[in-house]
């Protein structure tokens, strides 16, 4: 590992890393911010799998061949560069053809609300262009970003640009920030009713708000939530599925290997034996799962 200014850099795989302090206006919002780019080209294809963050990811190379989302019709993107991610409730499957460099940056989910300006729920389980979310300077903002190799130009430019858009975005409803704050802190296990009545709504008015400005609906986001807390503690390998099966809020052992079926298309054994970054499962010889950091979080 080697630090260069502000900078640390690090090789992580076939992955190096560049990563630097968050600008403090941003961390409210943040979750990771990481440049990367490949040691040597080499294709690969990797299962992603929902995380409970919505993701930007800023192209400087070579873009995906595509990024498919299982159990949606039409849910390819085909050839996409800078993208968007909303939250997801369900696993994809991307490839790359290799020569990849690019920007990464993990939002939570109110911070992705404001920052791209329009309803979560439009973007739920969907990648989409850059351009069709943040409009025709994001465009612009990738060409100058890609036209200079200084990672100190680079992450000022994002910053300039993702503060600005920031400072104009519209705000959540404190309710919904709440909600999500109780929700996230029990890991998905706080009934829904009483946390409608801790925000004093109605639990229908709940999930319409919440729906719109998270994205996922408040079930769905638990379902989430206790999926990544079940992976976290099969990531430590100190308890047994049915252990862990109780400490998430499944019904039964059956009732957790359901979960990972539905939301990431994988069992929890196939899961630990695979290898992965940050949730990612490698489907072939060819993917280097230290590739899948740009679009998949802790």
């Amino acid at each position: 590992m080697g630090v260069v200014g502000a900078f640390e850099v690090a090789r992580l795989g076939g992955l190096w890393r560049v990563t630097r302090p968050w600008h403090p206006g941003l961390r409210p919002y943040l979750r990771s911010y990481v440049g990367y780019w490949e040691a040597v080209a080499t294709p690969y294809e990797a299962r992603l799998v929902p995380t409970g963050r919505a993701t930007l990811l800023i192209s400087l190379a070579e873009p995906f061949t595509q990024v498919r989302r299982l159990g949606v019709r039409g849910g390819g993107s085909g050839s996409i560069g800078s993208l968007v991610v909303g939250l997801e409730d369900r696993p994809a499957i991307c490839t790359h053809p290799g020569g990849q460099e690019a920007i990464r940056v993990e939002f939570t989910p109110l911070g992705a609300y404001r920052l791209f300006g329009m309803p979560m729920s439009e973007l739920t389980n969907l990648t989409v262009e850059i351009r069709d979310v943040l409009g025709p300077d994001a465009g612009v903002l990738v060409e100058r970003m890609a036209a200079t190799s200084d990672w100190a130009a680079r992450f000022d430019l994002l910053d300039a640009a993702l503060l600005a858009r920031l400072e104009h975005g519209p705000r959540p409803a404190p309710e919904v920030g709440h909600a999500w704050q109780l929700l996230a802190g029990s890991a998905g296990a706080l009934p829904i009713a009483r946390i409608a009545d801790e925000v004093g709504w109605s639990q229908g008015y709940l999930t319409r708000r919440f729906t719109q400005q998270v994205g996922l609906t408040p079930k769905a986001s638990a379902r989430v939530l206790r999926f990544r807390h079940a992976v976290a503690l099969l990531g430590r390998g100190a308890a047994s599925l049915a252990e862990i099966s109780m400490a998430c809020g499944f019904y039964d052992q059956a009732h957790l290997n359901r979960e990972f079926r539905a939301i990431a298309g994988t069992t929890p054994g196939q899961m630990v034996a695979s290898r992965r970054v940050e949730g990612a499962v490698a489907l072939s010889r060819s993917a280097d799962s230290s590739k899948t950091a740009p679009v998949v979080r802790r």
